[in-house]
């Protein structure tokens, strides 16, 4: 085997396979006539292969171009058919684009995979994978259980679109994922098919989409709790259904990592198996920080091998869960890699782990966090951006009710793997989720908790191990509404985010509880927050026995690399994430850049120049929730110079509120050369009927 080493942290470059291979695009024929646009990679050989389909609403000629060859090319050299399809009224696909959770895309996705099977190169076994929305598209089509189907593999993939989608969190609007992620999905679904890869005439497949094209937060906004909408059935609901082995992987600083713990504990043993990294939302061998990155390729190639060819590899043999346990570290809002362990699991709920509660003290303390409460939160989702991460949270600590609990400094005669220093003792390794009972009194029928566990080394500083947040309106449940009892006592408990941490010998464990969020959180009308009292509240710590493990990877690798350039930046590139305080206004402005590596042009190697730049702006006054506004502004080009094809996308997005109603406006525009060819905006207002 050839291969070329990698960057300082990034994956080894092969290019030597046991197959040589080529590749060729393809339109897939849907049963209503439309076709997709498809682009498959496959060994040279005359024997028929296994496929492995990776599908997704996305541009594969451009969006997703340099992370397709990272992967396709090197599955095809080792035998599979590696195919990788956008979605119907994406990129250079046709049909009109639906709902970002349209049940014709799955059934499209099933028809493809059949079409795979019955391929003459095909040996009609077939497995699908994908990150994302491509991964949560597996785990969908595998419920499906549609007959060539023999494996998936879902990456970064949520479960529960409701809760872990982007959408919501704990029953509050996810005001950071919510209006973004429709501001970004109006942006990307306006794109143009690509006259070089496109069926027929581009601008008029192009208008016609365009007139079909519908801001999704408006349907989002239209579902604030967890009803028929976010419920499509499925492994969340039932599990049963899935009849093909899952392989789940998830990083701790996702949100996926809980999908990862669901499955494995819902689905029969014989039908996953999981992986939760440290990493943020990416591919686990070389995305984006932080590390160590795994030999993931080599590690799905097992999978693929026994379920579709049948190989005896012992892969199912492998733990239910391969999980890291990451140590306590200092905040950084970007590390490369962070110190920990891998440890094993052979069931879940794990029989090392148990609940241990640690109750309050004090007396009852009134919460009224600041509405700028959470600045310093980072991305729900981080790709890898110097500045996605959370900052040392000392300064949300200090608007919040803070209970610490000590971990002890040295224990004699301790030793174990659980141990970071045997002369210190053991660190207390937390798995699972943790979750809060709290005891509160309300003087207003709305309002929201947040709970955060942190922590905090000797010298003060606090850095963020998990989180989670309910409305009090959801505290029966996400699918339901009920007003806080004002001026009553009442107990709310909720869990926190999944987590993998040890706690140093010698730190604190703390938790910290505000009432505000911004702009994870969209606030409630009121901002009268709620008394605490410690003594009828408590925190439960999912603690698990030091054992001894032993997990091992391969090295990172990837196929040779597409060769997208980035020649330009914009003239003076904006820093990634920004806090404005004006304090003569009492108003807070947080500026995000999203675009992934900020924002700029890439040039691809068929020539086409791609620049895009993009702000999300979240705005709140700093004690008036009615304040809180978001605005997106999405501006794309798309430019052959050789072609002479130049078309450009304007999108603009925002969100306010008053007591009863969220306020959308949206606006796209969309240019061929210099001439407006599509122009609409969208003016909503939303009853509050939850969020």
């Amino acid at each position: 085997m050839r291969s070329l080493p990698g960057g300082p942290n990034g994956p080894r470059i092969r290019t030597d396979f046991p197959y040589e291979t080529a590749h060729e695009d393809v339109r897939v024929p849907l049963p209503d006539g439309t076709e997709l646009h498809a682009r498959v990679w496959r060994p040279v050989t005359e024997e028929p292969v296994p496929a492995l389909l990776e599908y997704l609403p996305d541009r594969l000629t451009d969006a997703t171009a340099a992370r397709d060859r990272q992967r396709h090319p090197w599955y095809a050299g080792h035998g599979y058919a590696s195919v990788r399809v956008d979605a119907r009224g994406h990129g250079n696909s046709g049909g009109l684009p639906g709902d970002a959770y349209d049940p014709v895309e799955l059934a499209d996705g099933v028809a493809v995979l059949e079409w795979l099977a019955g391929q003459r190169w095909c040996t009609g076994r077939v497995g699908v994978f994908g990150l994302g929305p491509g991964g949560g598209a597996a785990l969908r089509i595998a419920a499906l259980a549609p007959g060539p189907l023999k494996a998936a593999v879902a990456v970064g993939a949520p479960d529960d679109r409701y809760d872990d989608g982007g959408h919501y969190l704990g029953g509050s609007v996810l005001a950071c994922g919510l209006p973004a992620r429709s501001a970004a999905g109006l942006a990307r679904v306006s794109w143009p098919p690509d006259p070089r890869y496109a069926a027929g005439d581009w601008r008029e497949t192009w208008l016609r989409r365009l007139k079909a094209v519908r801001p999704s937060v408006h349907t989002w906004l239209a579902h604030q709790t967890r009803d028929a909408y976010w419920r499509p059935g499925g492994p969340r609901e039932e599990p049963s259904s899935v009849a093909v082995p899952v392989l789940a992987v998830g990083g701790w600083h996702e949100p996926y990592g809980d999908t990862v713990l669901r499955l494995a504990e819902r689905l029969p043993q014989d039908r996953v198996r999981g992986i939760v990294g440290p990493w943020s939302h990416g591919y686990p061998d070389g995305g984006p920080p932080p590390g160590p990155a795994i030999g993931f390729l080599q590690e799905t190639l097992r999978w693929w091998d026994h379920h579709l060819r049948g190989v005896d590899n012992d892969v199912m043999a492998e733990p239910l869960l391969r999980v890291w346990i990451g140590a306590s570290h200092p905040p950084a809002p970007a590390p490369e890699e962070l110190p920990g362990r891998w440890v094993t699991e052979p069931a879940w709920p794990s029989p090392y782990v148990t609940p241990v509660t640690y109750g309050f003290q004090g007396a009852p303390v009134l919460v009224d966090s600041p509405q700028r409460t959470g600045l310093d939160a980072g991305l729900p989702v981080p790709g890898g951006g110097a500045a996605d991460l959370p900052q040392d949270q000392r300064d949300e600590d200090a608007c919040s009710a803070c209970f610490d609990f000590p971990v002890p400094a040295a224990r004699p005669g301790a030793d174990g793997p659980g141990t970071d220093d045997d002369e210190e003792g053991p660190s207390v390794e937390v798995l699972g989720r943790p979750s809060v009972r709290l005891r509160l009194l309300t003087s207003a029928p709305t309002g929201q908790v947040v709970a955060r566990l942190c922590d905090v080394a000797p010298d003060g500083t606090s850095t963020l191990v998990t989180r989670g947040a309910l409305n009090l309106s959801a505290r029966y449940g996400p699918d339901r509404a009920v007003e806080a009892q004002v001026g009553e006592w009442e107990t709310y408990s909720f869990e926190l985010a999944a987590t993998g941490h040890a706690f140093r010998p010698g730190h604190r464990v703390r938790l910290a509880v505000s009432s505000a969020y911004w702009p994870w959180i969209w606030p409630q009308p009121d901002a009268a927050g709620f008394t605490l009292d410690p003594a009828g509240s408590s925190l439960t710590l999912p603690v698990r026995a030091p054992t001894r493990d032993a997990v091992e990877w391969a090295e990172p690798e990837h196929a040779e690399p597409l060769g997208v350039s980035s020649p330009r930046t914009l003239e003076e590139p904006r820093p990634e994430r920004v806090v404005v305080r004006d304090v003569a206004r009492g108003e807070w402005r947080l500026e995000v850049d999203p675009c992934p590596g900020g924002s700029g042009t890439r040039v691809y190697p068929d020539g086409l120049e791609c620049t895009e730049e993009a702000t999300e702006t979240y705005t709140i006054g700093e004690s008036d929730p009615l304040t809180a506004r978001t605005r997106a502004t999405w501006t794309v080009r798309l430019h052959r110079p050789e072609d002479a094809w130049d078309v450009r996308i304007e999108t603009r997005s925002e969100v306010s509120c008053d007591a009863d109603a969220f306020f959308t406006s949206d606006e796209l525009i969309c240019r061929e050369g210099e001439e407006v060819v599509f122009h609409r905006t969208w003016e909503e207002r939303l009853p509050r009927t939850a969020g």
